[in-house]
């Protein structure tokens, strides 16, 4: 019974400190996980106390385990709120800022924000209902993962190639309406894909330091230069005039309910492939997952992001204990702090079904913590100082990758600022600048 209550207790904390960096740009979940991994030793020093009821320090080190994963699914919902409210998003959100922006400024801010938690939610469901399936596929007695490594290369290649030939230029200027493929967003694309790759080979060779002894890995501040800062650097700029949001509860009628169960099998499928691929992100699922399920509305873009981060969030926990590879921070510290045991048979290991416990509840009272803190947003924002919010957070952001990456690390965050505002400029998908990752494992796999 104790054991159960130290689950449930470390998911809702988990869950609180996923609203916290949902709701901060700049604040990741590896940034979390590294700090607890960093102090996994003190905290179970303090919670020794335990050992005289029968809990071990194994368990306890579980127990940070279930935090950081309760951390990781609660954050794929929180953060919307921001991309929502601030156009501030992470290179997990970044495809969502112009649909969710676009209801902000219609008053609609609170509905972008209720799509997005269905979306989520309704992945949790989905990826419910495939755990046993994937566990078959990609394991015994189908071995696809298996399969799937001897053809890494070209896999990662198609999915480049698909991403650079999919692409609208969105620029009135370049004489496209961006509805269908063109040659100016593929070579502009192709461009900004290759600058982010020779980006990546130079920098990910690179040590930082942080002047406080944290953790200092060297994407935080090339995904944040890339991701986030160009877009909080053009709201700054643009200066845009936010109505006042109306709040409604989600009414869906019949074809849209039907179009939104499209967007998250569609979109979990996308999550789930990115557990497995190493190299690809939520944006790379998100844009294979539209591309599969045809044309849709800002709305239904918005469900199909959701549903590919949250599916991603909970299947690279499970894809942990099949292939025994760790595809997200987060899995990575967990990875440190428990014994992962391989899915070999029918009855799952017993710490997967720890952190299945924290998945589903931890999702579950996401989805609900979200529109609660959705409608305080949607009620105060339009009475809030827009551009000082900016320019904290730019400042802020600025301010974290000093402390966990020190100088070094401001100089990769204006680089990266810098080819990040490319794609924004020019209107090519932002996504392309995973290049950062896809390029030099490419080349790895050489």
């Amino acid at each position: 019974m104790l054991d159960l209550f130290l689950v449930i207790s470390f998911c809702v904390l988990g869950v609180i400190t996923g609203i916290a960096t949902g709701l901060l740009p700049g604040l990741h979940v590896n940034n979390i996980a590294l700090i607890l991994l960093s102090l996994s030793g003190a905290i179970v020093g303090a919670f020794s106390f335990l050992f005289d009821y029968g809990v071990s320090e194994q368990f306890i080190l579980l127990l940070i385990s279930i935090y950081i994963i309760s951390v990781s699914i609660s954050h794929t919902f929180h953060d919307t709120i921001p991309t929502t409210f601030l156009g501030a998003p992470d290179e997990d959100t970044a495809l969502s800022v112009l649909p969710a922006h676009s209801l902000l400024l219609e008053g609609k801010g609170y509905e972008a924000v209720a799509l997005s938690a269905m979306g989520s939610y309704g992945a949790i469901i989905f990826c419910f209902l495939l755990l046993y399936p994937i566990r078959f596929l990609i394991g015994a007695p189908l071995f696809f993962y298996s399969t799937l490594q001897e053809i890494m290369l070209f896999v990662l290649i198609a999915i480049s190639i698909l991403m650079l030939g999919t692409e609208k230029a969105k620029i009135d200027d370049f004489g496209t309406k961006g509805k269908t493929p063109s040659i100016v967003g593929m070579l502009f694309a192709t461009f900004v894909f290759a600058l982010s790759g020779i980006f990546g080979i130079i920098i990910l060779d690179f040590s930082l330091d942080s002047p406080i002894g944290l953790s200092s890995p060297v994407l935080f501040p090339a995904l944040a230069g890339l991701f986030g800062t160009p877009t909080l650097l053009t709201s700054l700029m643009t200066k845009p005039v936010i109505p006042k949001q109306t709040i409604e509860k989600l009414k869906l009628d019949k074809k849209t309910k039907r179009s939104s169960v499209l967007s998250v099998i569609t979109g979990s499928l996308g999550g789930i492939l990115v557990s497995i691929i190493p190299g690809i992100t939520s944006a790379t699922g998100t844009i294979l997952a539209m591309n599969a399920r045809g044309e849709s509305d800002k709305r239904q873009t918005i469900v199909t992001l959701s549903a590919v981060n949250t599916a991603c969030a909970f299947f690279v926990v499970v894809v942990l204990f099949i292939i025994l590879r760790s595809r997200s921070g987060a899995t990575l510290a967990a990875m440190e702090l428990m014994a992962v045991e391989e899915w070999m048979g029918v009855v799952m290991p017993a710490n997967l079904a720890y952190l299945l416990i924290a998945l589903i509840l931890g999702g579950t009272l996401s989805y609900f913590l979200t529109l609660s803190v959705g409608k305080i947003f949607a009620r105060h924002f339009a009475n809030v100082p827009y551009q000082l919010i900016i320019g904290l957070t730019i400042a802020m952001v600025v301010i974290l990758v000093f402390l966990f990456t020190g100088i070094l690390g401001i100089l990769i965050l204006v680089v990266a600022t810098f080819i990040g505002l490319l794609p924004v400029h020019w209107g090519v998908r932002r996504s392309h600048c995973m290049g950062i990752l896809l390029i030099p494992i490419i080349l790895h796999f050489l």
